[in-house]
This record gives structure tokens, C-alpha cells and sequence, in this order.
């Protein structure tokens, strides 16, 4: 009996003690043709010194059985290919699935030693300067960045996010309008929830990064593929779901609880499907009867999915798509306890919401060795709609004993504005990639998107006696034609040359742009050492709310006076440096220089540029404009980045830069962007507490220049009931500079087969009050005082998350 005893208790221990292990297996692709790479040798190298090897297989397949759980590094080797190596990680609860895409040799070599680390790179082969890899594992770890895309970008160097309630992306002092989200190469409508029209940002994202893959996120002179964009191009990739092994992953945090399945729908085929939704958590409380401290709870829900489906001879089709939808209602009239920080269109009920969705069909085939082909269509629909009630206020003072109780009552409320504005868009993308031989390749393709439009607005006029139509708008927005063709010649092993050419048309203001260069040069030196350079042209679309805008003319017809604006446009120049160094270590500096012309401006002199439109939460009302304004913005980067390869990672930016525009009249003036500089400092660290635990701590620090603002022309302004600058003095002064520091802490257990999560993400720990801006602020006890107040950022903001990852079922060995 003791005996008996004595071996259950070890195999018990053992159980406890022993390490989980995963599957780890993926595809090896030319990164110019997507053609399997047939024979290359990869490795795992473990912990233990030890090392996992297995050869590619016809389809480029290749897998790796009960690898334990950890953080390795994987290696490709071929005479034929250039060597690659990244780290991986390793988790019990779902399995490891690579999409690893290599450089043909220019000659073949007939030793192969690994000679460089690919942490980094972009997937664009065609990307010479200001791109960056958005690496979906990396950046996750990353503090303050509430699980969204846009605000994980804003780390690298060149993008400014100190905006705590948006997630507009800030580059080198452009307007956030000026950056494209693209999708299986389609540009999608602004994916954040709460977006205002014309806007590229709002406060929560619909993107989830856990339905990505690596994706590439674009600065400047990026290649002739991308177009519409004077300022970034975030290239977003949909992973495919887990072909071999149904797996599950589920979240519950304070800004949303979600789901993700995914797994085979044929494993004979390689069929995929990937499904996932998120609803806003504190909206399932409010819905639970639990009180959280606030009326104005936002509602808003999203999802994402892909069947992915293998074809004959190569082919891939796959169905995608993305979408969401949000609500608030801000019912001041609900408020009765008065207080001084009523402020910020405090006079009246404000009612919300915003959606998007987006689908689409993409085939992929690679025709030959040499030559791939890719076509997507699909269709998309953005919809922004609000209504404010006016509320006349005063207030009751009750003595009961005591000390007076001063309370708000509403005397009156009666709508004054409101809006519907709705944008469906069906387009299409064809490229096609060939080699010529090593040295060349070649792409050609074209995007289209046909536009229509419903856009309706009034408001109530001044005497409150009918309402006024701003909008009035049903019926075609147009087509939008971008032809394009890229050229890359690989002079040497070690140096590139790209040229491009990349034309642009909009049929409903019957703007045109000339054909666009764009160039770009890298050579690889030695000492792991890097040149770069680019340059190009570049245009872009107004929002299109704004071409649909009208006044009326003395006999009462209207007149679209600013239907016929043409493109914003813009010269980039960039020069960098890169130096890689060991245990993934990376130093990357750049300098640039951008001029923008044909910007629209005032037809009557005013300080008035579209360059400082797009962020915020206000939509613009135009002016008759002209495409007579200019405006430059040049800097210096520098990143020091070590690659989270096995515990811990560093991550520093530091941009030093200037922004300076000019209106119809001619001054030349700071741009609301025009910062001066952004810096920011992450690291974190993993700790092994034995073979299951792992706690992970990360920080985060960002200071940057503060906001830019002008005079308040105070009788306008109260005469109006909201702000109002003035014109000669915009954009002459400054706030105080922007501070946050932030800490993530998270605890991961990996079981048999499943994975436990446990994060909270520390938002501003030390509570820095930062100030967004000014606001229209009367105050109800003295009607007297300036109505002005400073609205701050947000406070300290913790977040936390639990998430649990499983498979649901058994895998098989890949024959």
C-alpha cells in the first residue's frame, strides 16, 4: 500500500511539475511571388541549448510537434533563399501558426550560416524608408495602449498620440485626415467607434488586434501601391484562422468582454474560419442594473471574421469582413446637483452614434515561380448620425434649516441641431507581382472605389423661429481611379532601388492629379549596417462630407461652392541610418522634409487651412475654399529598440521636428500638430516562475509639446454659445507641455491546454492632469464671468483584462 501510495504521488508531482507543450508550424513563401519555398531547413532553438529541425515540404509546410511553451528563436536556411530568424512564442492554450515569406539570392552560396535577425522588417518588399513593422506580438505588450492598433503605432518614432481620448494618428506633424487604413489592399472607412465625418480617429478602435497578423504602417514616400494619403498608410493584414485545430480565445476587461473561435472547416482542404465579436463591458453592467458612476455609459459593439479557402494549383479565396456600431446619450437635463466643471456644451442632451462595416472577397494565386496575382472587391458602408436638444437652465436655491441647496432645473428644451450623414463605398483592387529574373521584379495593379452619398444636417437659425438646411445631399459621390506601377531592381545582395509611378482621379470634383514618382534606394553595409532613402508625390481626396456642403444664392438654389476642390498634395524627401546590433539590439535615424501645396484655403484671407482639420470631435463648416495653401513640415528621428526575443524588450523614440503652414493671407503660422517634439520611453520584462507562470511588467513614458491655441474673440463667442478664435492670433500660443507615465502588469499560466491571462494596464499612474483644450464654459451662478474653461485629459485610468485561450480540439500530424 505504500507502495501504491508512493507512485500515485509522483505521477501526480509530475503532473504539476511537468511542461506544457504546442505545435508550431507554418509556411515558407518567396516574399515577391508568395510561391512555396520547397527543401529549407528550419530550426527551433530551445532553452536548453537543444535544437528542433525539420525540412519544408512541397507546399512549404512545415510543423514542429510538443515544443514546450517559451520564447525561441526560429531560423530558415537555404542555398537558395537568404537566411531568416525571429523569435516565437509558445503558448499551451493555441498553437504557434508562422507565415514566414524569404528573399531570393541574387547567387547562390554553399555555406549557409545565419547572418541577421528579420525583427522589424516590413512585409512590403517594395518599402525603402519611413515604414515599420507592426508586430502584433510586440506590440501588445506594450503599457497604455488599450489593445489598439492606432494607439500602439503611436509609439514609433514620427507619430504623435498624446491625445488621451482619441486615437488619431499624429505623422510628422500632419493632420490625422491624411492617414488611409487598408485592408487586403482596400482603403475601409475610419475603423473607431464615435468617429466623427471626415475624421481618421475617435476613442475606442473596431480593429482588434488579435484578428491580425503583422502589418506594415507607412510615414512617408511610401510606394506607388498606396495612394490618397499625403500623410501615413496603415496596411492592416487579417490573419487566417488555425487550419489544423479548432481553438478558443475569450476576454473579459473593462473595455470590452469578446470572443474569438477559429479553427478547420475542411482539414482535408486547409479550410479556415476566424469569428470574433466585442460588447462594451461597462454598457453589459449598466444593462445588469449595476451602477459604475456614470450616466453617459457608451455603448458600442464590433466584430471581424475570414473564411479562408485553399483552391487548386495554389489558389486562395477568402471571405472578410469588419464592423461596428456605437451609441451615447449625454443628458445634462438629467443633471441637478450644480456644480462649476459644467462645462464643454453642458446647455444641452446630446445623442450619439456611429457605424461601419466592411466585406469583402480576396483571391490569391501565384500563377508561376514568378509571378502572383491578387484581387480583391468588396463593399463598405460608414454612418454618422446626432441630435442636440437646447435647454434653458436656472437655478433654485432651498433653505431647510440649514445650508442653502442650490439645484439646476430645466425650464425648457427644444431640439437645435441635428444630422444623418451616411457613405456607401464598392471597390475593387487587382495587382499582379513578377520576377525577372533575380534581379527584378515588377507590380502593376489598380484600385477603384465608386461613392454614393446621403448627407442631411439643419439647424436651428438665431431667431429660433425654423431650422436651416447645411446638408441636403442624396445621390452618386463619384469614382475614385488609382492606376499604379512599381519597379524594383536589386543592383547587389546588398542594394535595392524601387521606382514607382502612382496617378490619382475623383470624377465628382473632376480632380486629377499629374502621374506621381516615387523612388526609393537601400544598401545593406557591413556591420549589420543600413542606408536608406525615398522621395515622391503624393495627393489626397477633402473628406468628402465637405464637397457636398452648400450655400444658397440670392434666388434661394443651391450651390455645391466647394464641389469642385482638387487634391491636397505633397512632396516627401527622407534620408535614414540603421545599425543592428546584438541580442537584438537596433539603433534607426531619420531625417525628413515635407512640402504641401494646393492645401485648401479661404477665398477670403483668413488664417484658415484644411491642414488643421481632422481631429477632435467638431466637424467643419466650410467657407468658399480655394487650393492655394501651403505648408512644410521637416524633423529628425531616432529609435533605439531591442527586440522582446527572449525576456524583456526596450523600446525609445525621440522626434524632434516643425510644422508651419500658410492661409489665403498669407502668414506663416504654427499648425495645430506643431508639437516640436514627441519622445517616448517603454521596457518591460518576463519572469519564468517555473515552467507554467510567467509575470510580466512593462512601463511606459510619454512627454511631448503641448497643444497649440490662440485668443478667444470673447463677444463672438458668447454670442454664438461656443468658442470662438480669433483669426489674426490662431495658433500663437501653447500649453503646457504633455506628461504620462503608465504600468502594465500581467500574470500568464500555461496548463496542459490552456492558457490563463490575467493583465491591468495602469493609464497615467500619476494622475497627470494634461490639458486637451479650452471649452465654452458660462457659469450659471455669475453669467458675468468669462465663459471659459481648460478641459483636461483623462485621469487615472485602470484597466484591467482576464483572457483564457484553449483548443477545442485534438489536432492530427500533418501528413
Amino acid at each position: 500500500m505504500k507502495t501504491i501510495l508512493t507512485v500515485l504521488f509522483c505521477a501526480f508531482v509530475s503532473v504539476l511539475i511537468a511542461q506544457p507543450t504546442q505545435t508550431v508550424r507554418g509556411t515558407v513563401l518567396d516574399s515577391e511571388s508568395d510561391f512555396p519555398v520547397f527543401g529549407a531547413q528550419v530550426i527551433i532553438s530551445l532553452s536548453d541549448s537543444s535544437k528542433l529541425k525539420t525540412m519544408t515540404n512541397n507546399d512549404g509546410v512545415f510543423e514542429f510537434l510538443n515544443v514546450p511553451v517559451g520564447k525561441y528563436l526560429l531560423a530558415v536556411k537555404s542555398t537558395i533563399y537568404e537566411n531568416y530568424s525571429a523569435s516565437v512564442e509558445v503558448n499551451s492554450g493555441r498553437q504557434t501558426v508562422l507565415e514566414i515569406k524569404v528573399k531570393e539570392r541574387i547567387s547562390e552560396v554553399e555555406e549557409v550560416v545565419v547572418v541577421a535577425q528579420k525583427q522589424g522588417e516590413v512585409k512590403n518588399e517594395m518599402a525603402t524608408v519611413s515604414a515599420q513593422q507592426f508586430s502584433v506580438e510586440e506590440t501588445e505588450r506594450y503599457a497604455g495602449s488599450r489593445g489598439d492598433p492606432a494607439r500602439m503605432a503611436s509609439n514609433f518614432a514620427g507619430v504623435q498620440g498624446a491625445d488621451d481620448s482619441r486615437n488619431d494618428i499624429v505623422v510628422r506633424g500632419n493632420s490625422p485626415l491624411g492617414v488611409v487604413y487598408k485592408v487586403e489592399g482596400i482603403d475601409i472607412p475610419n475603423p473607431s467607434h464615435f468617429s466623427v465625418s471626415g475624421s481618421s480617429g475617435g476613442p475606442v478602435s473596431i480593429i482588434n488586434n488579435k484578428s491580425l497578423a503583422n502589418s506594415d504602417f507607412f510615414m512617408s514616400a511610401f510606394p506607388a501601391e498606396y495612394g490618397n494619403s499625403i500623410s501615413g498608410i496603415f496596411d492592416l493584414k487579417l490573419r487566417n484562422g488555425n487550419s489544423k485545430q479548432h481553438e478558443f480565445t475569450g476576454q473579459f476587461g473593462f473595455l470590452g468582454t469578446e470572443v474569438l473561435a477559429e479553427g478547420p472547416l475542411s482539414k482535408k482542404t486547409n479550410a479556415s474560419y476566424l469569428i470574433m465579436g466585442r460588447y462594451s463591458t461597462l454598457s453589459l453592467f449598466q444593462f445588469m442594473g449595476i451602477r459604475i458612476g456614470t450616466d453617459a455609459v457608451p455603448v458600442y459593439g464590433d466584430g471581424a471574421f475570414k473564411f479562408n479557402f485553399p483552391l487548386k494549383k495554389g489558389g486562395q479565396l477568402s471571405l472578410w469582413g469588419i464592423g461596428g456600431k456605437s451609441d451615447i446619450k449625454i443628458l445634462v437635463s438629467e443633471q441637478t446637483e450644480y456644480t462649476k466643471e459644467l462645462y464643454g456644451e453642458g446647455d444641452r442632451d446630446q445623442y450619439f452614434g456611429t457605424g461601419m462595416a466592411v466585406a469583402g472577397l480576396t483571391y490569391k494565386k501565384s500563377l508561376s515561380e514568378r509571378t502572383f496575382l491578387t484581387t480583391t472587391f468588396s463593399g463598405s458602408i460608414e454612418d454618422q448620425h446626432s441630435h442636440h436638444d437646447l435647454l434653458n437652465r436656472s437655478l433654485d436655491t432651498t433653505h431647510n434649516g440649514g445650508e442653502p441647496e442650490v439645484k439646476i432645473s430645466v425650464d425648457s428644451i427644444y431640439p437645435i441641431m441635428g444630422y444623418d450623414f451616411k457613405i456607401a463605398k464598392y471597390s475593387g483592387m487587382f495587382s499582379i507581382n513578377h520576377k525577372i529574373g533575380k534581379q527584378h521584379i515588377i507590380k502593376v495593379g489598380l484600385n477603384a472605389d465608386f461613392l454614393t452619398f446621403k448627407m442631411i444636417d439643419s439647424v436651428l437659425n438665431t431667431l429660433g423661429t425654423g431650422f436651416i438646411n447645411r446638408w441636403d445631399y442624396k445621390g452618386q459621390g463619384g469614382v475614385l481611379v488609382q492606376p499604379f506601377f512599381q519597379w524594383k531592381y536589386r543592383i547587389t545582395e546588398n542594394m535595392d532601388f524601387t521606382a514607382g509611378l502612382h496617378a490619382q482621379y475623383y470624377s465628382f470634383s473632376n480632380s486629377l492629379s499629374p502621374v506621381e514618382p516615387r523612388l526609393g534606394w537601400k544598401w545593406s553595409m557591413k556591420g549589420n549596417q543600413k542606408l536608406f532613402a525615398g522621395a515622391g508625390l503624393h495627393s489626397q481626396t477633402q473628406p468628402y462630407y465637405i464637397y457636398t456642403y452648400h450655400l444658397k444664392d440670392a434666388s434661394g438654389n443651391k450651390i455645391y461652392h466647394n464641389k469642385n476642390m482638387g487634391f491636397t498634395r505633397s512632396m516627401h524627401s527622407a534620408l535614414g541610418y540603421e545599425k543592428n546590433f546584438k541580442k537584438g539590439f537596433q539603433f534607426k535615424t531619420e531625417i525628413y522634409y515635407q512640402y504641401l501645396f494646393e492645401v485648401p484655403v479661404t477665398v477670403q484671407p483668413s488664417s484658415f487651412s484644411m491642414i488643421n482639420q481632422g481631429s477632435g470631435f467638431a466637424r467643419f463648416f466650410p467657407d468658399t475654399l480655394k487650393n492655394t495653401g501651403t505648408g512644410m513640415n521637416y524633423g529628425l528621428e531616432l529609435t533605439l529598440q531591442k527586440f522582446f526575443d527572449k525576456s524583456f524588450y526596450v523600446l525609445t523614440t525621440v522626434s524632434i521636428y516643425d510644422s508651419k503652414y500658410k492661409g489665403s493671407d498669407g502668414i506663416e503660422r504654427n499648425t495645430s500638430y506643431n508639437g516640436l517634439y514627441t519622445a517616448n520611453v517603454l521596457f518591460g520584462k518576463e519572469f519564468k516562475l517555473g515552467k507554467k507562470h510567467t509575470l510580466g511588467l512593462g512601463g511606459k513614458v510619454t512627454v511631448a509639446g503641448g497643444k497649440r491655441y490662440g485668443y478667444i474673440n470673447l463677444p463672438a463667442t458668447t454670442a454664438q454659445k461656443e468658442l470662438i478664435f480669433s483669426d489674426s492670433a490662431f495658433n500663437t500660443r501653447q500649453f503646457k507641455d504633455y506628461f504620462r507615465a503608465d504600468l502594465k502588469i500581467s500574470w500568464k499560466m500555461n496548463a496542459k491546454k490552456v492558457t490563463h491571462e490575467i493583465g491591468l494596464d495602469l493609464v497615467n499612474i500619476l494622475n497627470t492632469r494634461n490639458i486637451l483644450g479650452l471649452a465654452y464654459a458660462p457659469d450659471l451662478a455669475d453669467p458675468s464671468k468669462e465663459p471659459l474653461a481648460e478641459k483636461t485629459q483623462l485621469g487615472f485610468l485602470p484597466i484591467f483584462y482576464y483572457r483564457i485561450s484553449f483548443k477545442l480540439a485534438s489536432g492530427k500530424r500533418m501528413e
